[in-house]
């Protein structure tokens, strides 16, 4: 039986006249390319990785609350450290899925209606900065749905199943896409509706948009937005913070 979702902070509804956006950090993947290493709870500087992810939330001005996705044993130690930093836009710690499409759609439910947009981002993505954020919301306001990336920088080869070369792709016109993705409600509602009904089970959050034909704006990111997947992501991302000058400030 799944644990039912941790009332963290109260947060009030804002008087953002049909702009709400609430942030889902989705923070409950198995970590088996770190060895079983917990990298969430990860020590980065000062604060733990989903501290970091999570205070970028809580800094950004376009961010008005915060569910956390976890899985179900991590969900009390999340909940603390949402406490201990005072992070007071998180409404709620609510328990992962089996996937990551499973996981985004608990954590939408637990926001209910009381959500215009939704902005959708990977726990392990600690560097994200506030005001990459608030672009990337800012453009979905635009378009109905948005996402970071960047262009690609290296050449891009496709393979047949053998690993032999079939082509090269245009780089000029090839993105690598980050989080946040920011969708607005009815839109990512619709998505999610859609793919349950066709049995899909997408690893990204614009594949589910795309899939009922609703374009997605990318947003020029930043190439230190990395995610935390294998053991050296953290020594990189260790020194990416101290290249910005500061274990856990200078945003």
């Amino acid at each position: 039986m799944l644990m039912e979702p941790i009332m963290v902070y109260e947060v009030p509804n804002p008087d953002c006249t049909g702009r709400c956006v609430a942030a889902i950090i989705v923070a409950a993947g198995s970590f088996s390319r770190m060895g079983g290493t917990h990298k969430q709870l990860l020590q980065l500087g000062e604060m733990p990785v989903i501290a970091h992810t999570v205070k970028a939330f809580q800094e950004a001005n376009n961010i008005h609350k915060i569910a956390i996705v976890a899985r179900q044993e991590d969900m009390p130690a999340f909940a603390d450290i949402c406490r201990k930093y005072m992070f007071d836009k998180v409404c709620a710690v609510v328990c992962g899925g089996s996937t990551r499409q499973q996981s985004v759609s608990n954590g939408v439910n637990v926001m209910g209606e009381n959500a215009d947009y939704y902005a959708l981002h990977d726990g392990a993505r600690p560097l994200i900065k506030p005001k990459t954020i608030d672009t990337v919301v800012e453009f979905s306001w635009k378009y109905g749905g948005a996402a970071a990336a960047v262009p690609v920088k290296d050449t891009i080869k496709t393979s047949d199943d053998s690993g032999f070369i079939l082509n090269t792709p245009d780089r000029s016109h090839l993105w690598s896409v980050q989080t946040p993705q920011v969708f607005e409600r009815k839109i990512f509602k619709q998505a999610l509706k859609n793919a349950s009904v066709n049995g899909y089970d997408f690893t990204d959050d614009c594949q589910l948009v795309e899939a009922i034909g609703h374009k997605v704006y990318l947003v020029k990111s930043e190439y230190d937005n990395i995610k935390i997947t294998t053991p050296e992501d953290i020594i990189l991302a260790q020194r990416i913070l101290d290249f910005r000058g500061t274990n856990i400030q200078n945003y």
